[in-house]
């Protein structure tokens, strides 16, 4: 039984993400990375910050004290607002990655019309529900793509097939449009929608960290004429600089390296899934359209809309779903759908399923229903149909010989024989009971 209460988008997603100021801002489950990387950035920031104006300070008390300095010192006004629009413009960056809808695709309630599914089986179907056991759907499709064929796949958890260039993150357990990766920095999958502002974060930081320590180690050169022009006691004097320098030189070696392996893959139009799976390795990339145009496409095109409205009305339903695997829930399954699993199709109104062309025009008079047990007690199946117009001894098979299929036009296969062959010439078997 169902009941249905009007909700909120966002109070009745079924992905893993946060929402805050009322389905405004959407994070990723780990939403609290966030205020680890922000802490990462603002912490040395700061402290760069604080350095400077102690240098302005100092310099300004020097002139007031009327001590004459040969030289203004580096450390002033410029560098400081320089410094603090990178490092708000940084952060910045990484609150709007972390908090944009990455280009979530929208779920199906149930899985695609009976006008998709196919009629054949191949190895390259599956069954999509198990509540549906007569719908089939294909595990892939070709879709053209720049006059080059791409494949999308079925996604059996938002029940859909994916746009190009779609993956399900299996942290967000969403599906993204332009899957690029799941940043566990931002907390956030990095999608169509907020990849510029991922590129520019980690662009930022780099050009942050590569600042904080050139003007750090400027200080403490500038320093050294006051530590009798030893740069080792300019340093020990100097602990923040000192610091800031070691603390930038190892973090420049992350986010720079990760800088530019992204201009790579924007030059190419590349995401960071596809080159780890290394599919262009092998075929030609669609989506590559030239350096130039490859950077205008990211920087120079407007980014997509949302595709959800998380702050849309929506009817939620409840339902009390059994396993799949109960009898008592194949039983109602079969009750609902009424399809004769068997023969594939659906019985007759009055309630008797309609016979194959196969059996209708074969005597059974002849069908031997007894079991033979041999000394060991085991237990060995009749091959009970045969053809009347044939006399022929009954063929037994033994229990454990798992050798031998049935096919479609009755003959028998055996799965260890190169070719397909009836146990005897004249006798056709149509089925074979088995314990």
């Amino acid at each position: 039984m169902a009941n249905s209460k009007p909700k909120r988008l966002y109070q009745a997603w079924k992905g893993s993400n946060r929402f805050f100021c009322g389905g405004r801002l959407i994070f990723g489950p780990d939403v609290a990375s966030v205020f680890l990387s922000t802490l990462l950035i603002a912490a040395p920031s700061f402290a760069f910050c604080f350095q400077v104006i102690e240098k302005i300070h100092k310099h300004e008390m020097h002139e007031s004290k009327h001590v004459d300095l040969s030289h203004r010192h580096i450390l002033g006004f410029p560098v400081l607002i320089v410094g603090l629009f990178i490092s708000i413009a940084d952060l910045v960056f990484l609150f709007l990655t972390s908090g944009t809808d990455p280009g979530i695709v929208p779920r199906n309630n149930q899985p695609p019309e009976s006008d998709e599914t196919f009629d054949a089986t191949s190895s390259s179907m599956e069954w999509i529900s198990g509540a549906l056991p007569n719908l089939k759907l294909p595990r892939t499709k070709d879709v053209l793509v720049n006059g080059l064929m791409v494949k999308v796949k079925y996604c059996d958890t938002c029940l859909l097939y994916r746009p190009p260039r779609a993956s399900h993150c299996s942290i967000c357990n969403n599906c993204v449009q332009k899957f690029d990766h799941h940043c566990p920095w931002v907390g956030q999958c990095i999608g169509v929608r907020n990849y510029p502002f991922f590129f520019l974060f980690i662009s930022l930081s780099t050009i942050l960290c590569v600042y904080v320590f050139t003007f750090s180690w400027i200080n403490v050169i500038e320093e050294k004429k006051y530590y009798g022009n030893s740069l080792w006691e300019s340093m020990k004097g100097e602990v923040l600089s000192l610091v800031l320098i070691v603390y930038t030189f190892i973090s420049v070696w992350f986010v720079g390296g990760l800088t530019v392996f992204h201009i790579y893959l924007i030059s190419t139009n590349q995401t960071t899934y596809e080159n780890f799976r290394y599919q262009y390795d092998k075929k030609e990339n669609p989506y590559n359209k030239g350096i130039l145009k490859n950077f205008g496409a990211v920087y120079c095109s407007k980014i997509p809309p949302s595709l959800n409205n998380f702050r849309s009305w929506v009817i939620e339903e409840e339902v009390q779903v059994k396993s799949k695997t109960s009898k008592q829930s194949i039983e109602t399954i079969l009750e609902k759908e009424t399809v004769d699993l068997e023969m594939g199709r659906k019985p007759d109104p009055d309630g008797y399923v309609s016979i194959p062309n196969l059996l209708r025009n074969l005597d059974f008079s002849e069908i031997s229903d007894n079991l033979k047990v041999n000394d060991g007690n085991e237990v060995e199946a009749v091959v009970p149909f045969t053809f009347p117009i044939i006399e022929q001894p009954v063929i037994y098979m033994p229990v454990e010989s798992n050798q031998c299929c049935l096919v479609s036009d009755g003959r028998v296969v055996d799965e260890n024989a190169d070719e397909v062959h009836f146990p005897i010439q004249s006798l056709h078997p149509l089925h074979a009971l088995r314990k």
